[in-house]
């Protein structure tokens, strides 16, 4: 995502999407920054899940952990954002007009415009909670899914090198799809049980 001041975001905007093989370290570093995170603000915190490409193994992605703390209540959020700024978030309000079940936060070198880690601070059991946590399992969990979403980053990282929104949209129909099928499986298991 873009960084709050005009300079910066013009840096961003133009800084090439790069997607990487999978780090199998990925999960260790999340797991560190969950620790800090629950440390400033664990008060507040229902649950942290580790979300995004980086949570799927063996699936390529930017280099970028994405973090998502459940809240009981949205509105807690404004509570924690001196905590977290006290361990290195920056709070980007910008994108509640366009995301308004989420508080955005990262944090990372200053050189770097999209940091190294995202933290979405949402509501415990929301539809964005639900819905991230749908596509995660189901990549997770259907490896061939997650190799064809792979081939999909790496050749969208070359046609949208420079355009990150556009690199963005461009896989939302590959995502929406992977929701459907996860909740459809999700309702057939449940059938099951009945």
């Amino acid at each position: 995502m873009s960084p709050t001041s005009k300079p910066k975001k013009a840096i961003a905007k133009d800084a090439p999407v790069e997607v990487m093989d999978y780090n199998p370290h990925w999960p260790k570093i999340f797991d560190k920054e969950k620790r800090q995170v629950l440390n400033a603000i664990g008060n507040k915190v229902v649950a942290i899940e580790h979300v995004g490409s980086t949570a799927v193994p063996g699936l390529g992605a930017k280099p970028i952990i994405d973090i998502m703390v459940g809240l009981r209540n949205l509105s807690d959020a404004k509570h924690c954002i001196k905590r977290l700024a006290g361990i290195g978030y920056e709070y980007v309000p910008e994108y509640e007009a366009s995301m308004p079940e989420r508080r955005y936060f990262r944090k990372g070198p200053s050189n770097k415009p999209n940091k190294h880690y995202h933290l979405h601070m949402v509501e415990y059991e929301g539809e964005f909670w639900k819905r991230h946590l749908l596509f995660r399992d189901y990549l997770q969990t259907h490896p061939d899914t997650a190799s064809e979403y792979y081939r999909l980053k790496k050749q969208l990282a070359v046609e949208y090198r420079l355009n990150r929104e556009a690199y963005t949209e461009a896989k939302t129909s590959f995502i929406e799809s992977v929701v459907s099928k996860a909740n459809s499986e999700k309702q057939h298991a449940l059938l099951k049980l009945i």
